[in-house]
């Protein structure tokens, strides 16, 4: 047993009986371990949580990085979006997510925020949308999942009309990139691609 076992384990905990219930006791038991034994490799359950964060984040944070021609606009809701993506792939992703420091990526969080200020994008209002960005997505996430956790076994009335969860994701990423586009220099910028018809 090493720390990725523990992790891969702990992840596939979470998606069975999500985070409320995911403890060192069951996750023990289910390795076939003493609970003692698990604090040979995360010494709090905090440790452990961290952890299972930064390996659900892996298939964003191991997503490219933007290139030096990339538009700006067509990167950032693209990043935004595989984002979302990843929080998805786990369920209670967004509340495991919640709180975490990024402290393995931050050199890519320099290049992207690199990319963007390259792009035209003053520094502060890339620091800005990129956060505001991030904590969008965590809370539409957050609202999503709590969603489907309490549809688990229920079906909705006829009263209550569904939400188009991802309709309404990109309505208000596109709410927060307008925003941006607003504080660009756009003196050696390129135009914002045409919208798709």
């Amino acid at each position: 047993m090493n720390r990725e076992t523990v992790v891969t384990e702990a992840l596939e905990l979470l998606d069975e009986v999500g985070l409320e219930t995911v403890s060192t006791r069951r996750l023990a038991k289910r390795l076939g371990v003493e609970q003692p034994s698990l604090y040979y490799h995360f010494r709090t359950k905090k440790d452990l949580l961290s952890a299972m964060a930064a390996a659900a984040m892996a298939p964003h944070a191991n997503a490219p990085l933007p290139s030096p021609g990339d538009d700006w606009r067509a990167w950032f809701l693209e990043n935004t979006r595989s984002f979302r993506r990843t929080l998805l792939m786990r369920r209670d992703g967004a509340r495991l997510h919640a709180g975490s420091t990024p402290t393995g990526d931050l050199d890519r969080i320099r290049r992207k925020m690199s990319f963007l200020v390259t792009s035209g994008v003053p520094e502060r209002e890339a620091q800005m949308a990129m956060l505001a960005a991030s904590r969008y997505t965590v809370g539409c996430v957050l609202e999503e999942q709590a969603d489907i956790d309490q549809q688990r076994g229920e079906d909705l009335t006829d009263d209550v009309p569904a939400l188009d969860q991802e309709a309404a994701f990109e309505a208000g990423l596109a709410l927060i990139l307008d925003g941006l586009e607003q504080h660009t220099v756009t003196a050696g910028a390129t135009p914002p691609p045409e919208p798709a018809h």
